[in-house]
C-alpha cells in the first residue's frame, strides 16, 4: 500500500496506527528477530504500540501530525533518546543516546513512531553490509546477496516490509546504494538541506542525512519534515523556497554522462532515458564530464582524514572502547590510512590535492546542471556480489565511483529502482542542481509512472 493511501485510510480511521505498528512488529518478529533472516533491525522500540495509542486519540481528536501511525526505521548511527546507538561496532555496543537529533524530533512532532534501530556497516565504513559487528544484513530481494552499504538495515527494513519509511546517512553513496540493490527508493538531499545534529557522521564535510521509502511519495514527505536550517548545525542551511516551478511547464533536458558500468546495466538505463523520452517528449542527450573517473580518488582521501579525526574521541575514558582496540577491520584500515594521510608531510600530498579535485567535481557538476535539468546515470555500476564472496578493497570501493560524486558536488541524488537484471534489482540515479529537490522528485515521479504501466 502507498504512503498517501495509507494515510488517507488513518485519518478517516479505517486503519488505525496501532494495527498498522502491530503488523510491521508481527513481520520482524517471523522475518527479523527470529533466526536474524534478514538481521536488518538491531533493537526494537518496545514502547511502540502504546506510542501508536497516543497517536490514534490525537487523530480522533484532529490534532494529528502529517506523519500520524507511520512507523520509521532509523540507522544506528542517528541519535533516538533511550536507543542504543552503536554505529553497529562493539566500540559503541553499551552506548545509550541521552538525546534526539534534530531530524528524529522533526519525525517525532508529526506523529511518526520509531519502530526500531537499523543494522549498517560499521561506522559507516562499508558498501555492502558486511561490516557489521552484530553479523552482516542480508538482502531481501536476494536472500544471498548483499544488501549494499552502509546503510543497509534501512533499505532492507523497507523492501522487507518491516517499516513504512526509513532514515539513513549518505557519505557517498551510503544510501543510494543500498537503495539500488534493495529495490527501494533512496534520497541523498543537497548537502546542508538536512540537519546533521546527533548523527555519529563518517565524514563530516560530505555526509548527509536522507531517507528511503518504496515509492517517490513516501520519500519526498519525509524529506519536507526533516529539512531545513538548525541553529544546532552550523552546516545546515535555510532551504529556499521557489512558488514557481517552470520545470513543470516545459519540456525538461536530460544530460546522460559517458561512464564505465556493467554492460547490461547501461543498456537497461539506456532504454529507460529512451521510453521516458518518447513519452513526455523530452530531450536527451549523452555527455562526456573530464573529470567523472576521479570519483573514488577524491573522495576517499578526503573520508579517510576526516574519519581518523572524528574517531579521536572513542579513546575509552568517557564512553564506548578505545575504537582502535575494538573494531573490525574496515574501521582500523581507514583509521591508519587517514592517521598516514594526515602526517604533515602527506597531508598536502593526498588531502589537500583531494580538496582541489573535489572543487573541479562540484564546478563540473555545477556547470552540467545549469545546462540540463537532471543528470542520469546507474546507481552502482555492477551487481551485488554475494555474502561472504570475497572480493578486493579496490572492488569493493568501486561500487560507489557513482555515487560519490554527488557528495562531493553537495547536490542532490536520489535512487530509483528501474527494473531486475538475474533477478536482482536495479537502481537508476537521478542527480539535479542544489537545493533542486522539487525538480528531482518530479523528475523520478515521471519515470516511477513507467513501472507502473
Amino acid at each position: 500500500m502507498k504512503i498517501k493511501e495509507k494515510l488517507q485510510l488513518i485519518k478517516e480511521g479505517k486503519i488505525s496506527a496501532e494495527q498498522n505498528i502491530k503488523n510491521f512488529l508481527d513481520e520482524i518478529d517471523k522475518n527479523d528477530k527470529k533466526g536474524k533472516k534478514i538481521n536488518a533491525i538491531l533493537q526494537l522500540n518496545n514502547n511502540a504500540l502504546l506510542e501508536a495509542k497516543e497517536v490514534d486519540s490525537k487523530i480522533k481528536n484532529g490534532k494529528a501530525g502529517r506523519l500520524a501511525g507511520l512507523a520509521i526505521a532509523v540507522k544506528a548511527n542517528i541519535n533516538v533518546k533511550g536507543f542504543i546507538i552503536n554505529c553497529a561496532s562493539r566500540t559503541l555496543e553499551n552506548y545509550k543516546a541521552g538525546y534526539d537529533a534534530t531530524v528524529i524530533k522533526k519525525i517525532k512532532q508529526e506523529d511518526g513512531i520509531i519502530i526500531g534501530i537499523t543494522n549498517m556497516d560499521e561506522f559507516a565504513c562499508g558498501s555492502s553490509g558486511e561490516t557489521s559487528a552484530f553479523g552482516p544484513c542480508k538482502n531481501p530481494a536476494s536472500l544471498n546477496r548483499i544488501p549494499g552499504g552502509s546503510s543497509s538495515g534501512s533499505a532492507a527494513a523497507v523492501a522487507a516490509g518491516f517499516c513504512d519509511l526509513a532514515l539513513g546517512s549518505d557519505t557517498g553513496g551510503s544510501i543510494r546504494n543500498p537503495a539500488s540493490h534493495c529495490g527501494v527508493v533512496g534520497v541523498k538531499p543537497t548537502y546542508g538541506s538536512v540537519s546533521r545534529y546527533g548523527l555519529i557522521d563518517l565524514s563530516m564535510s560530505l555526509e548527509q542525512i536522507g531517507c528511503f521509502s518504496k515509492e517517490i511519495d513516501g520519500a519526498e514527505l519525509l524529506f519536507e519534515i526533516i529539512k531545513g536550517k538548525d541553529e544546532k548545525d552550523a552546516t545546515s542551511v535555510i532551504f529556499p523556497e521557489k512558488k514557481e516551478y517552470t520545470f513543470e511547464k516545459r519540456k525538461l533536458k536530460l544530460g546522460v554522462p559517458k561512464i564505465k558500468a556493467d554492460e547490461k546495466i547501461l543498456e537497461l538505463i539506456k532504454d529507460k532515458v529512451k521510453e521516458i523520452s518518447n513519452k513526455e517528449k523530452w530531450k536527451t542527450e549523452e555527455i562526456k564530464l573530464k573529470y567523472i573517473d576521479l570519483g573514488v580518488q577524491t573522495y576517499y582521501p578526503i573520508n579517510y582524514v576526516e574519519f581518523f579525526s572524528s574517531t579521536r574521541r572513542y579513546d575509552g575514558r568517557k564512553y564506548g572502547k578505545k575504537i582502535e582496540e575494538s573494531c573490525g577491520d574496515e574501521v582500523l584500515r581507514r583509521i591508519l590510512g587517514g592517521k598516514e594521510i594526515a602526517q604533515a608531510e602527506y597531508a598536502g600530498k593526498y588531502y589537500r590535492k583531494a580538496l582541489q579535485a573535489k572543487r573541479l567535481i562540484e564546478k563540473e557538476f555545477d556547470s552540467a546542471l545549469k545546462k540540463f535539468d537532471c543528470l542520469i546515470l546507474p546507481t552502482v555500476p555492477k551487481l551485488p556480489h554475494k555474502l561472504g564472496e570475497k572480493i578486493s578493497v579496490e572492488d569493493m570501493y568501486n561500487y560507489d565511483s557513482l555515487t560519490v560524486l554527488a557528495n562531493l558536488s553537495g547536490v542532490p541524488a536520489l535512487s530509483l529502482p528501474v527494473g531486475k537484471i538475474q533477478g536482482i534489482p536495479i537502481g537508476m540515479q537521478i542527480i539535479c542542481g542544489k537545493f533542486q529537490e522539487k525538480r528531482m522528485f518530479y523528475i523520478a515521479k515521471k519515470f516511477e509512472t513507467l513501472q507502473n504501466l
